[in-house]
């Protein structure tokens, strides 16, 4: 099947069910039916020889099945943290769209389990650390497999508990091997995929919101119109650019805080030259359209490359009917996702530092002339309001920049020298989740500071129309400042959890 983002997204996020055609289990019977039938007399890699820098030893036909449970049983390694829900079930819709293209010829019993695991949400243990993304996420994947055999610990309703249990509860039976189900379930990107599409499905959602958070900084500081103008950004030709600078005149249609560069007379304070308003607002204003541009190219570019990946067959070797062959390659190396994650990393680091610029603007009141520090609304000096929060932005962008170094680029040969050039990736798509979800909490200390500032100049009614609808919506969301000091840590935290929901 050809999965499409929108699947992908109604799968992991609206708990749509998943299904397999009969043509399609048709197809893989034929497939596995091909290689039982292709490896009475041949040498098959990973079917009846040992693997990686052992594949020179051939496997008796009775130790074969031995050989794939001892796979996944001494490959299941993983160390650390257990990895969040959302990304173990993005690792099993991946791993299943890659084996139901009948090139690895699986059984269709084992199509049918992973979809079974999918829809009951029985969702495999999996750890932080062992991949390396050279023959795919081997230690990760072998959790998977590890759980499709009926063994090891799965996920089920919230809890940890052993597979065994939670299929029994399921009414479902452990996995038999076939001919290479063991090689076939650990070999492939399917976990770095699966980890790439959650973070790209949040990067989405975050310049959605940062295009918004800037349209509210514009009205608190009744900004010229003409660096977010259709005219200005056209006579550049990225596409990017255009689409910021156009998502942020359509967030602030109707506004009468915005000022018309061509109707707008400079006013002199005396007979000193001096404008009274600023000429050119900070780069951190101004340059939106310029910074956030491509980051939204980029996103786009990942979004093609993860679609690719999780459409394509990451297996070695490639069971290939058409031609009646089994050819031996590397699909399953990673570069491709790794890249993506690291570049993504890098334009979220990037959306983080526009976020804290424009909170230090609203917040200085020496450069933005109009609101007091810290948007501090109790007598100044005594009282010091949002002055605190400042500094989980400021520590938060320090670490997003300790973690701009590239996974990509961190070969490390492994495997007897067997896997010399790796990939990285998985470690490349959750050190850039990491990275997004600090970027929620700079975000939502930036969205505090933004609709506390409306709330002090009693704006809203001037805002756009989109804006207003915002604003409306944070006072569910948070309390407003009234000159006395309190903790934010609580409320910092609903409106993460507010911006962490998915909005058109």
């Amino acid at each position: 099947m050809q999965l499409t983002s929108e699947d992908i997204f109604d799968i992991l996020y609206r708990n749509k069910k998943v299904s397999i055609s009969d043509s399609e289990l048709k197809h893989l019977k034929a497939s596995n039916d091909f290689l039982k039938e292709y490896i009475k007399g041949k040498i098959v890699y990973g079917v009846n020889t040992g693997f990686g820098p052992m594949a020179q030893y051939v496997i008796d036909d009775e130790q074969q099945k031995q050989l794939q449970l001892n796979l996944i049983r001494s490959h299941a390694a993983g160390s650390g943290d257990v990895i969040d829900s959302i990304f173990i079930k993005a690792t099993l819709l991946a791993r299943l769209n890659t084996l139901s293209q009948a090139y690895s010829a699986v059984s269709v019993e084992t199509i049918q389990l992973l979809v079974n695991f999918i829809n009951h949400d029985i969702l495999p243990v999996i750890y932080q650390h062992g991949g390396v993304g050279a023959s795919g996420d081997l230690v990760q994947l072998s959790h998977v497999a590890l759980s499709l055999i009926g063994e090891g610990e799965v996920i089920y309703k919230g809890k940890i508990v052993p597979t065994e249990e939670a299929m029994q509860s399921c009414n479902l039976k452990p996995l038999r091997i076939t001919v290479r189900e063991g090689l076939a379930l650990i070999n492939g990107t399917s976990t770095m995929n699966g980890i790439g599409y959650v973070n790209l499905f949040l990067s989405k959602n975050l310049v959605n919101w940062m295009v918004r958070l800037s349209s509210l900084m514009y009205e608190v500081f009744s900004v010229y119109d003409d660096f977010f103008s259709e005219e200005l950004n056209n006579t550049k030709k990225h596409h990017g650019q255009r689409h910021i600078a156009k998502s942020l005149r359509d967030q602030l249609k109707g506004s009468k805080l915005i000022k018309k560069r061509t109707t707008e007379s400079y006013k002199f304070i005396d007979e000193s030259n001096v404008l009274e308003n600023k000429m050119q607002a900070y780069y951190s204003i101004r340059c939106t359209p310029q910074i956030l541009g491509p980051i939204h190219d980029s996103i786009q570019y990942t979004e093609d490359v993860l679609h690719n990946e999780i459409n394509s067959v990451n297996d070695n070797p490639v069971i290939h009917m058409e031609t009646e062959n089994v050819l031996h390659g590397g699909n399953f190396h990673g570069d491709y996702v790794s890249y993506e994650m690291d570049k993504l990393k890098l334009g979220i680091i990037k959306l983080s530092i526009l976020s804290e610029r424009q909170l230090n603007y609203l917040f200085n009141d020496r450069i933005n002339g109009k609101l007091p520090p810290f948007i501090n609304q109790g007598v100044l000096g005594l009282n010091l309001g949002l002055q605190g929060t400042q500094f989980p932005a400021t520590s938060t962008v320090s670490e997003n920049m300790t973690l701009g170094s590239s996974n990509y680029i961190n070969n490390i040969s492994t495997n007897n020298d067997n896997q010399d050039v790796v990939s990285m990736g998985t470690n490349a798509a959750l050190i850039a989740n990491r990275v997004i979800m600090n970027t929620y909490e700079v975000i939502a200390i930036q969205y505090l500071a933004v609709m506390n500032a409306i709330n002090y100049l009693d704006i809203e009614n001037q805002m756009s129309e989109k804006n207003q609808v915002l604003f409306n919506e944070a006072k569910n969301v948070m309390p407003f400042l009234d000159g006395t000091d309190k903790p934010h840590y609580k409320t910092l935290r609903n409106i993460k959890e507010y911006l962490l929901k998915f909005s058109n």
